[in-house]
């Protein structure tokens, strides 16, 4: 079976006064990038994992993590790795 990338978007929810903890708990979670936040406690966060099981169990991680009110799905992507690294021509 070819090796697969699966790639998602989130938007965290927390209270404002846990956002950071939520932030830096976050970070250090395999695969995940906290992109940008609010002050109103919402973080927006980007995931990699191999495998769409792999992927559910970081979202069910975040949605776990204390502090955390809900995680919302925005974008999900898969496709093998080769697909991925693929050229595209050049578009004129």
């Amino acid at each position: 079976m070819p090796a697969e990338v699966h790639i998602s978007s989130l938007v965290v929810h927390s209270t404002p006064r846990r956002m950071q903890s939520v932030a830096e708990a976050i970070a250090g979670m395999p695969g995940a990038r906290v992109h940008g936040s609010s002050p109103a406690g919402k973080l927006v966060i980007t995931l990699d994992a191999d495998s769409a099981d792999q992927m559910h169990g970081r979202v069910a991680d975040i949605q776990r993590t204390e502090g955390v009110l809900a995680a919302t799905l925005v974008y999900q992507y898969a496709d093998t790795e080769e697909a991925m690294n693929e050229e595209l021509p050049d578009v004129h």
